[in-house]
């Protein structure tokens, strides 16, 4: 019963015996021990409820951190799929590479500045 000791739970018996007298405790004994016991019975399905709650969040949570992880794959793939193609398909239109004095001379049209 939390901190209460074997002295402390004596005299509320006592008081308890005393302002209700010897007639009354085991009424008040049962009462008490369904208020408890029901008082207990909320608390669980409060805390089950609660416990199942938080199950269902993180779930939720690993779905949508799945689907994140799925779709950033899929955009990662297709990104080099565009690239390799247009990296592919740039170096097929190109023109052959001249060489190094081949293009300084049609710059300057072989005639003097």
């Amino acid at each position: 019963m939390g901190n209460l000791g074997f002295m402390e739970l004596a005299v509320i018996f006592i008081i308890a015996l005393l302002v209700f007298g010897p007639k009354k405790m085991p009424e008040l004994g049962r009462s008490l021990g369904k208020g408890l016991r029901e008082f207990r019975r909320a608390t669980n399905d409060l805390k089950a409820s609660w416990e199942e709650q938080m199950r269902e969040a993180e779930y939720s949570v690993q779905d949508v951190k799945q689907t994140a992880q799925e779709t950033r794959r899929d955009i990662n793939e297709e990104l080099h799929r565009e690239a390799k193609a247009e990296f592919f398909g740039e170096a097929q239109n190109a023109p052959p590479p001249q060489e190094p004095g081949a293009a300084e001379e049609a710059k300057s049209d072989g005639r003097p500045n």
